[in-house]
């Protein structure tokens, strides 16, 4: 390291020599300017940290060289490892963004028990113990508790103020850090957070199985550690092929994945087989029944085009407010991917352009004023309950809550012919359309050829889709002003099918007319036609009455199947429409579903068969998606 300062040092006086005018800051590439301000204004420390229990997690240090004042503390608790590690090896940019080391912080990074460097027994989203009656029943909140207890009294010149921020699972360790919280606990930014397995976040959507992502993720980070350790496993990379519909058809059921790939020897995979339904397994880990005498102020962020983790902020920020109404309770929601608002400018995803630099205007203009605030007196950024970016409008809007209490819930309804308006069916005999679902063709959830999920699935031309038989399309009239959707968007099908269970997908879709001028940053695309998906998600329907106690369907006997699709703001401009798709398979984003009643990890290839499905629109059977809107145009 002091090598390494003697050379950026050295390199300043050249500078300095040759009568240049800007400084060496300007000059360095973004993250060496970082590191260098790093390297020359901290100092780091490696301590285990004892919790009431006896065990010790390692946590890793940034304290000022300037010791003329005091400074708050930024605590993150990670799975993922406080790399680097080493007293001598720092990391390249500290806290939510350099904006706070720049000001001046102290920053506290933790591997949580029984992960990395840290002792103890790793619990995958650990339940939250409520009553606790000894020293050995500890949780996250717990740890978080100790932790914030022992660094106030041993950092020096600290000020007595810890906040705490983290982004996908982090952010699951964040919103802990909340409950039960210490008092030194003055601010909390739960960003993109894990809260709840089952329902919507990365493992399921609805009780279905989200297949690629999981598999991907769990080949490392469910294998053992049985002791502390620097060093991670290593993800899996035996695909064989770059497209993953290929790779996952040629798995097979999953329940040959175990005899393939894990032989049985990854802990988290083996608990994700033998938790089918909403059990007491999955009960437990859910966050939303905690959150309750919240004292701490909470900026809870998320991103409209999360492909891993948009249900957690939401459902956080409901919970806080609906549990908590005299606690100072923020939301942020911008165009952003997961954890894009901390590491992008949010500018563009794929063929979108959203206009400005959302995410610098997120970090210098929202996250840091407000952690300044709390920590440092820094004045009051009179943060709205609600910031939320309006894709297709392109603009921030300020809300007093969330959803807005201006918008009003309307039915977007599916009509024969391919129809949809806001205009319910007339139709008083049974009208549907019908399809064939063949779990050997499953509908690919994206058109590119990939093998990692990614994220571009969750802004991608839907037009691949449309096209197939198996998919149904209904499309409304071209819009004669905007149209703004603020909230929960629900599905609402009434179906049938000739087996006993069945997936059901449904897309909510902006079309843009073949005359728009907006352009792509992909120099290639042609945005006239363009199917922008707006918000998609899947429901499993043996859960359709409830998630614990799963039933099947009688085939040919109509369903009511209603599911939450999480929330959107989007503006559909004037001569767009609106599109929904309707399918049964979403391959390999989702498992396949055999279209039988049963425990799907246990099935085998015979199984698996076709199923023909229905889709109705009477005024008995008015299948709908229902929104929030703001203004009306159809």
């Amino acid at each position: 390291m002091k090598t390494t300062v003697k050379i950026l040092s050295l390199i300043l006086l050249l500078i300095v020599w040759r009568g240049l005018e800007q400084p060496l800051l300007a000059q360095l590439p973004a993250n060496k300017a970082d590191s260098l301000y790093i390297l020359e204004n901290y100092t780091k420390l490696e301590r285990m940290v004892p919790m009431r229990d006896g065990v010790k997690l390692f946590t890793s240090i940034y304290v000022p060289k300037n010791t003329s004042q005091k400074y708050p503390i930024m605590f993150d608790r990670t799975p993922y490892s406080v790399a680097p590690y080493g007293e001598d090896k720092y990391k390249t940019s500290l806290g939510p963004s350099m904006v706070f080391a720049r000001d001046g912080y102290i920053f506290v990074y933790q591997d949580v028990r029984g992960r990395w460097m840290s002792e103890g027994n790793f619990v995958a989203v650990r339940p939250h113990i409520a009553n606790k009656k000894s020293k050995t029943d500890v949780d996250e909140s717990s740890d978080t508790y100790d932790s914030i207890d022992w660094l106030i009294k041993n950092i020096p010149n600290n000020n007595g103020r810890v906040g705490t921020w983290g982004i996908s699972a982090p952010g699951f360790y964040t919103t802990m850090t909340a409950i039960d919280a210490h008092p030194a606990l003055k601010v909390v930014s739960p960003q993109a957070p894990v809260t709840d397995w089952y329902m919507g976040d990365d493992r399921h959507h609805n009780g279905a199985f989200f297949l690629m992502g999981t598999f991907a993720f769990l080949s490392s980070y469910g294998q053992p550690r049985p002791v502390p350790t620097s060093k991670g496993g290593p993800r899996f990379t035996g695909y064989d092929t770059p497209d993953s519909y290929k790779f996952y058809m040629n798995v097979g059921p999953l329940s040959k994945v175990n005899e393939k790939y894990f032989k049985g020897e990854n802990a988290l995979w083996q608990e994700m087989m033998v938790h089918d339904n909403y059990d007491e397994y999955w009960q437990s880990r859910a966050v939303v029944p905690h959150l309750k005498n919240i004292k701490p102020a909470i900026l809870t962020v998320g991103g409209w085009f999360d492909q891993e983790d948009l249900y957690g902020p939401l459902k956080v920020y409901a919970g806080i407010e609906s549990k908590n109404p005299k606690t100072t309770n923020k939301l942020v929601m911008g165009p952003w991917i997961h954890g894009g608002w901390a590491r992008s400018t949010g500018e563009t995803l794929g063929n979108i352009r959203f206009g400005a630099k959302t995410a610098p205007y997120y970090r210098e203009k929202i996250e840091f004023p407000f952690f300044n605030h709390y920590l440092k007196d820094g004045p009051d950024p009179q943060l709205p309950d609600a910031s939320i970016f309006l894709t297709g409008a392109n603009e921030w809007k300020q809300y007093s809550q969330w959803p807005p209490k201006e918008s009003q819930e309307r039915n977007i309804y599916l009509h024969t012919g391919g129809k949809l308006s806001f205009e319910p069916p007339k139709e008083n005999e049974p009208v549907f359309d019908e399809y064939t679902n063949d779990p050997k063709k499953p509908v690919p959830y994206t058109n590119n050829v990939q093998i990692i999920r990614g994220s571009d699935f969750m802004y991608e031309d839907q037009r691949f889709a449309a096209a197939r038989p198996d998919v149904m399309v209904y499309e409304s009239e071209a819009l004669t002003e905007d149209l703004t959707i603020t909230g929960n968007v629900m599905a609402n099908l009434f179906v049938t099918t000739s087996g006993t269970d069945a997936d059901f997908v449904v897309k909510l879709i902006d079309v843009y007319p073949d005359s728009t001028t907006l352009t792509s940053p992909i120099p290639t695309t042609k945005m006239a036609g363009f199917q922008l998906l707006v918000r998609g998600e899947v429901m499993r329907a043996k859960f359709r009455n409830s998630f614990s106690k799963p039933e099947p369907m009688k085939p040919g006997e109509v369903s009511e199947v209603k599911f939450d699709m999480q929330d959107a703001a989007h503006t559909f401009k004037k001569g767009h429409k609106l599109m929904v798709q309707v399918q049964s398979s979403w391959f390999p984003l989702v498992d396949r579903n055999p279209g039988k009643f049963m425990n799907i990890y246990d099935a085998t290839e015979a199984d698996f068969q076709k199923t023909t499905q229905r889709v109705y629109f009477s005024n008995k059977n008015p299948s709908h998606v229902k929104v929030r809107v703001l203004n009306k145009s159809m």
